[in-house]
C-alpha cells in the first residue's frame, strides 16, 4: 500500500490526486475532531494499565517474536491458529500487561536505577563482547539495532527489567517450602507402579473391506472441512545473516596472527603445580621449621607436629593465578618439583611452601587455532556488513523496489516459493524445503498481503526480507481429488473403533480377578512394565501411564496408545511409594522447583492485585487483529 502511494505520487497527476485526498482527511479531522474518531481506545492502543498504554504495534512485535522463538525450538513455524489453540496469544498478552503493571508500580513507588548501574549490566552482557572477550561498542549497536532498539531505548528497557526484578524480589523474599509439602510432592513424583498388559494392534481387528462408493461419499460429506485445500501464498524472500556473509569473507594471516598475539594468554593452558603451604605466626617459627627440614625432617612431619591435617596444608593442583597471595605464588612457581621453599613473608604470615608435582603449561600454536580465530574475525566483520546491507536494502525498498528488485541491486539472490500454507507446507503436504529451519516465514506472510510493505524479520543475528507475490484462496476439493486421503482416514477410524470395542469387552471379561492370559486374543502375549512413574516413563505411551495412575491396585483399565491403531488393556499389579530422604540431591532439586513455583505464584497474585488496583482495560478487537484472529 505504501509503495503504491509512493508510485502514485511520483508524477504531477498523482501528486494532485494525493493532495486532494489528504486535504479531505484533514478537513474530516477538523469537522469531527480527533477525540471523536479515537473515542475510548485509540486505534493504536491495545490495552491500558493505570496511566500506561500498550500499543497494538508493541504487542504485535512481541507476539511475533515469541512465535519465531517457538518455531526455532520446534524446527517449524506455528500457524496463527495453532498459536491461539496453544494459548500463546493470551500468554503474551498477560506478559506485556504484567510488565506494564510492574513498571507503573515502580513509578508509584519512586524506584529508580542510575545510568551507571544500568551500563554495568550491559558491559557485562556476553552478547556484546567481541573477539577479544571485551565489550565491543560496534557489536552492541549492531545487536540492538537488529531488534529495533536505539541505545537510549535499550537502556530504558534494561532499567525497567532491573526495577521489575527489585519489586518481584521484595514480594518473594523469604519464601520457603514446608517439609510436609516437600515430602508429599516427593512421594507423588516418585511413586512407582507395575502392570501386566495386552497390546492390541491392527492385526487383531480382522479384515476391513473397502468402503462402498456411497459410504465413502457420505463420510466425505460429513468431514468435508477436513479435506479443503488450504490457502496458499507465493512468496519471494532474501536472507542475510553473519554466517552467510562470513562464508565469503577472507581474513589474512596477518590479521589472525595479531588477534592470536593479543589472546595468547587466554588461549593457552597455564602451568599448574601441586602446592602445599604452612603458615606460621612469625618468622622465627618458620625459620626453625625450615632448619628441621634441612636436618632431615619432612614437610609432612612438621605439619603433623603442629597438629595440621592434610586438608589444612594442601592447596591442590593450582595455576599461579589461582593463588591469592602474590608473594607465595611467586615462590611456589620458582621452586623445582619436590623442593620446600625458604620462609616467605606473605600477606597472611610467614609461610613454607612445597611443590610436589609440576604440569607444564600448553601454548597452542598459531596454526592449531588459526581457523577458529579467522572464523571469529569473519563473523565480527560480517555483522558490520549485515547492518550496512540492511540499510541499503531498506533504502532500495523505500524507493519503491520490491524484494527481488532490491536484492538484485545488492548482488543478492532472492528465493521464490510458489506455494506455502500457514503451516509452512506445500501442496504436497510436506514442509517447504526452501524455508530455512527456524524461520517463521509462513506466519509472517499470512499476516501480510500482496503489495503490502513488510518489516524485515530478525533471524540468526541477521535479517530476512520478503514480499507476498500472490494468494491462492482456500477452496473445497471434490471427492475425486482427495479420495485416497478420505479412504485412509475412514479406515483409520474403523480400526480405532474396533480396538476400543475389543478393549472394552476384554476389561469386562477380566472383572476383578480374571487373568489377562485367559482373555488374550490369539497372537497377543501378556507383557509386563515395572517402575512406571507419572513423568519420564518411556516403556509404554504417556496416555497409558496416565490411565494406570488413575487405577487402584489390582484394578483393570484400558487406554489408547500413542496412535489410534494400538490399544492397551492392563491390570495394576503393584504400587510402591519410596521413602523420602529430605537431604538427597533429587529432593533438593524438587525443593528448588517448588520454591520457583511458589515464587511465580506469589508474583502472579501480586501482579493480579496490581492490575486490579491500577485499573486494566483490554481492547479485544486490537488483540484479535494483532494475532490474526480477526481474519477468521
Amino acid at each position: 500500500m505504501l509503495r503504491g502511494i509512493r508510485n502514485a505520487s511520483s508524477n504531477w497527476v498523482g501528486k494532485t490526486i494525493m493532495t486532494i485526498v489528504m486535504g479531505v482527511l484533514i478537513i474530516s479531522f477538523g469537522v469531527w475532531g480527533i477525540a471523536d474518531i479515537f473515542r475510548g481506545f485509540g486505534r493504536s492502543t491495545l490495552a491500558t494499565i493505570g496511566s500506561t498504554e500498550i500499543s497494538t504495534e508493541q504487542f504485535r512485535q512481541t507476539y511475533n517474536d515469541r512465535l519465531q522463538q517457538i518455531g526455532r525450538q520446534f524446527g517449524r513455524p506455528l500457524t496463527p491458529d495453532q498459536a491461539r489453540s496453544f494459548g500463546i496469544d493470551r500468554q503474551v498478552l498477560q506478559q506485556v500487561i504484567a510488565e506494564a503493571a510492574l513498571d507503573e508500580q515502580a513509578r508509584r513507588l519512586g524506584l529508580g536505577q542510575s545510568d551507571e548501574e544500568t551500563m554495568k549490566s550491559i558491559l557485562a552482557d556476553p552478547n556484546f563482547k567481541g573477539v577479544g572477550g571485551a565489550f565491543d561498542p560496534n557489536r552492541f549497536q549492531q545487536v540492538i539495532r537488529q531488534f529495533g532498539f536505539t541505545e537510549q531505548r535499550y537502556m530504558t528497557e534494561q532499567r525497567k527489567v532491573a526495577l521489575r526484578r527489585q519489586i518481584a524480589g521484595t514480594v518473594t523474599a523469604g519464601l520457603a517450602v514446608p517439609n510436609t509439602m516437600l515430602q508429599v510432592a516427593s512421594q507423588f513424583q516418585n511413586e512407582q507402579r507395575a502392570i501386566d498388559y495386552l497390546k492390541l494392534t491392527e492385526g487383531q481387528v480382522g479384515t476391513i473391506d473397502p468402503p462402498s462408493a456411497e459410504v465413502l461419499a457420505a463420510y466425505y460429506q460429513q468431514h468435508k472441512a477436513q479435506f479443503r485445500a488450504p490457502e496458499y501464498r507465493k512468496i519471494a524472500y532474501v536472507v542475510m545473516t553473519p554466517d552467510s556473509v562470513a562464508k565469503w569473507t577472507d581474513v589474512s594471516d596477518a590479521d589472525a596472527r595479531k588477534v592470536y598475539e593479543e589472546r595468547k594468554d587466554k588461549l593457552s593452558t597455564p602451568e599448574r603445580r601441586q602446592v602445599s603451604q604452612m603458615v606460621f605466626p612469625n618468622a622465627e617459627e618458620a625459620e626453625a621449621a625450615r632448619k628441621k627440614i634441612a636436618d632431615g625432617a619432612s614437610f609432612d612431619d612438621i605439619a603433623t607436629q603442629r597438629g595440621l591435617k592434610p586438608a589444612d596444608v594442601e592447596l591442590g593442583l593450582v595455576s599461579k593465578a589461582d593463588m591469592l597471595d602474590p608473594a607465595v605464588a611467586n615462590a611456589a612457581f620458582s621452586l623445582p618439583a619436590g623442593e620446600v621453599s625458604q620462609p616467605i613473608k606473605g600477606a597472611f604470615g610467614t609461610a613454607l611452601v612445597r611443590v610436589s608435582k609440576i604440569e607444564p603449561g600448553v601454548q597452542p600454536s598459531y596454526e592449531s587455532v588459526a581457523q577458529t580465530i579467522k572464523r571469529e574475525i569473519a563473523l565480527d566483520r560480517a555483522r558490520a556488513e549485515v547492518q550496512t546491507q540492511h540499510d541499503k536494502m531498506e533504502d532500495a525498498r523505500a524507493g519503491g523496489a520490491n524484494v527481488v528488485e532490491a536484492a538484485k541491486t545488492l548482488g543478492l539472490t532472492a528465493v521464490t516459493i510458489e506455494a506455502v500454507d500457514r503451516s509452512g507446507r506445500g501442496p504436497d503436504g510436506q514442509p517447504v524445503k526452501d524455508i530455512p529451519q527456524g524461520l517463521d516465514l509462513a506466519t509472517q506472510a499470512f499476516n501480510a498481503d500482496v503489495g503490502v510493505d513488510t518489516d524485515a524479520i530478525s533471524y540468526q543475528n541477521g535479517y530476512v526480507w520478503f514480499d507476498v507475490l500472490g494468494v491462492t484462496p482456500s477452496h473445497e476439493r471434490n471427492l475425486d481429488e482427495v479420495k485416497d486421503q478420505v479412504e485412509a482416514r475412514w479406515r483409520a477410524e474403523q480400526i480405532t473403533e474396533r480396538l476400543r470395542k475389543m478393549a472394552t469387552e476384554l476389561v469386562q471379561k477380566l472383572g476383578t480377578d480374571g487373568k489377562l492370559a485367559d482373555v488374550a486374543p490369539a497372537g497377543v502375549k501378556v507383557e509386563t512394565a515395572t517402575g512406571l512413574k507419572r513423568e519420564g516413563t518411556t516403556t509404554v505411551p504417556a496416555s497409558v501411564v496416565e490411565a494406570v495412575f488413575k487405577t487402584a491396585k489390582d484394578g483393570t483399565g484400558q487406554s489408547q496408545g500413542g496412535t489410534g491403531t494400538e490399544w492397551f488393556v492392563f491390570r495394576v499389579t503393584d504400587i510402591t511409594v519410596p521413602p523420602v530422604d529430605l537431604a538427597s540431591a533429587d529432593v533438593t532439586k524438587l525443593k528448588d522447583a517448588l520454591v520457583q513455583r511458589i515464587t511465580d505464584e506469589q508474583v502472579g497474585e501480586y501482579i493480579a492485585w496490581l492490575e486490579k488496583d491500577l485499573g486494566t482495560k483490554i481492547n479485544e478487537q486490537a488483540v484479535a487483529q494483532a494475532t490474526g484472529a480477526a481474519s477468521n
